[in-house]
């Protein structure tokens, strides 16, 4: 349903994080929380898809991202530690209660566990460089059939190890030997039909239990009903985008990732989304549609009905190393240098996001990234940078320019300009003033209201206040909301006319008289240039 081919949706390791958060309860309560928290995502989804709220990710920055990525992979890792070392027992799901059990039980590690888990963290890492050697366009029949083999057991070799490793296992076990900690026993068969529960029961310690509705399990999944979908759709965009280029539709994307969810959570499915390494296995493999996915699909049901009798002999070290070799790769340290050389103040969300995800939790640590970059936008359009030059025309009739340098002016930079301005005037005396109006293309009510105000309060002081080159829905947003004219220049050639005529008649006192153009009120139709009376001591010419 995806518009991407390369595309292959299914269980990711941030989205599994982020399930487990809810499936430490004991019983069959755990499991429900995953299915019910896939179930719900889908229906967000797709409430998304249909009011095409795929935009949103879009208000999640760059280093937003690389902060919760970065954060979520020493997080994924950590997690890892106690069974790569063989260690048994401790709580804590977080980082810091991770590192703080597996220090602890610093003391209780498995030799023969651990010896396996850097084997195979080395081994993985050495694999991953075989797919650099590729043979040129013009080399051997020979070579090219190298450069292949190179990339197919560079791509599979998580598969290898598990495999191989497993083998280990499964010979020691025929010797009554087993000196690693093993998977155990996987649930056989393709899970059956069934509607996702939307009640559980949670076990007490006193060999109790206590019931839980609907409500309160969506009171316990919190605000990951929201943060899953938004996530899977982030990863889901990146990928499709970094596959199959800027023609994506984030809304198609939602509806396939909608039926994902839906679909399979009333087959026990966690939460998924599109795996980046997945993908990438898929388009280096020549996939051509999104039916791939079906092929996909079959081989896993495939598994999950003839080899999951085998998996219990996967020693837990080497399913870590797995884990863990691939998320090293998801900390995107690199970005830092050219963030910190082009614009220091991107740093700042994603290093609050990076460190309340690791101290906090992914789901506030996010929050507060986004919230942070907000903030920045919201403080830019608050306070414009405001370029002030003072200028003089052909006859040296001085004036201060004044540039915003945004293209909208609302309501919170009402107070910034007109404070800007009035220290303009008191540092270059009372003379005419041009707001240059030809970048800014939207006022709202309250900027327009604001700027007439101001204008009268500087017409008490003698100074005019000119409009320089204001774009239609600037114009037509003064002219609603004025309550007075203002004084109105299409071009450089109409501000000097504008400004001579105001030097000559400056000692009326009535700036709103001068024969120039003007922005009404009452108008409703453009400005109408008049031309301007040039007056000096010895003739009055028209």
């Amino acid at each position: 349903m995806g518009g991407c081919r390369e595309v292959t949706i299914g269980p990711t390791a941030l989205l599994a994080l982020m399930t487990s958060r809810h499936t430490g309860y004991g019983g069959d309560s755990g499991p429900h929380f995953a299915i019910l928290l896939c179930f719900l995502s889908g229906i967000v989804e797709l409430l998304m898809a249909v009011l095409r709220l795929g935009a949103l990710v879009d208000l999640i920055s760059l280093p937003v991202t690389v902060g919760f990525t970065s954060a979520t992979a020493l997080i994924i890792g950590a997690s890892q530690l106690k069974a790569l070392l063989g260690i048994r027992g401790g709580s804590g799901s977080g980082f810091i209660q991770t590192i703080a059990t597996v220090v602890e039980k610093f003391g209780t590690i498995r030799i023969s566990d651990t010896i396996l888990g850097i084997v195979s963290i080395a081994v993985l890492l050495a694999l991953r460089k075989l797919k650099d050697i590729k043979a040129s366009p013009s080399a051997s029949k020979i070579r090219k059939t190298i450069s292949f083999a190179c990339w197919l057991i560079a791509t599979s070799r998580n598969a290898l190890l598990v495999l191989i490793t497993s083998l280990i296992a499964f010979c020691y076990d025929t010797q009554d030997k087993q000196p690693f900690i093993l998977t155990g026993t996987v649930k056989s068969g393709i899970p059956a039909f069934r509607v996702p529960a939307f009640t559980t029961k949670i076990p007490a310690p006193n060999a109790t239990t206590t019931d839980l509705n609907f409500t309160a399990m969506v009171s316990e999944l919190g605000v990951n009903i929201a943060l899953v979908p938004v996530i899977a759709v982030l990863g889901n965009v990146a990928i499709s985008k970094a596959f199959g280029g800027s023609g994506i539709n984030p809304t198609k994307e939602l509806v396939a990732l909608s039926l994902s969810n839906i679909c399979g959570s009333f087959f026990s499915s966690i939460p998924v989304t599109g795996s980046f390494s997945r993908s990438a296995v898929n388009h280096a493999s020549g996939v051509r549609t999104p039916i791939g996915g079906i092929y996909t699909g079959a081989l896993v049901l495939l598994a999950l009905g003839l080899l999951t009798p085998y998996f219990r002999y996967i020693p837990k070290a080497a399913l870590s190393a797995v884990i863990i070799s691939a998320v090293i790769f998801m900390i995107e340290y690199e970005v830092i240098r050219p963030l910190w050389r082009c614009n220091k103040r991107e740093l700042i969300p994603g290093a609050v996001t990076f460190v309340l995800s690791l101290g906090v939790g992914v789901e506030l640590g996010l929050l507060a990234g986004v919230l942070a970059d907000l903030a920045f936008v919201v403080y830019r359009t608050a306070r414009p940078m405001l370029s002030v030059e003072v200028a003089s025309t052909s006859l040296d009739v001085r004036y201060i320019v004044i540039r915003p340098s945004h293209s909208l002016i609302y309501f919170p930079a009402v107070e910034w300009v007109r404070n800007g301005i009035s220290k303009a005037i008191l540092k270059h005396g009372h003379i005419p003033v041009v707001l240059d109006c030809r970048i800014v293309h939207e006022f709202d009510y309250t900027a327009a209201t604001g700027l007439g105000a101001f204008r009268k309060e500087l017409e008490t002081k003698k100074v005019p206040l000119i409009v320089m080159a204001p774009s239609s829905d600037v114009r037509r947003m003064l002219r609603k909301s004025l309550k007075s004219t203002m004084l109105e220049a299409n071009d450089e050639r109409d501000l000097e006319k504008i400004l001579h005529e105001l030097s000559c008649d400056s000692r009326k006192g009535d700036l709103s008289e001068v024969a120039s153009p003007l922005l009404s009120p009452t108008s409703e139709h453009e400005s109408i240039p008049v031309e301007l009376v040039e007056r000096n001591q010895n003739h009055t010419r028209i």
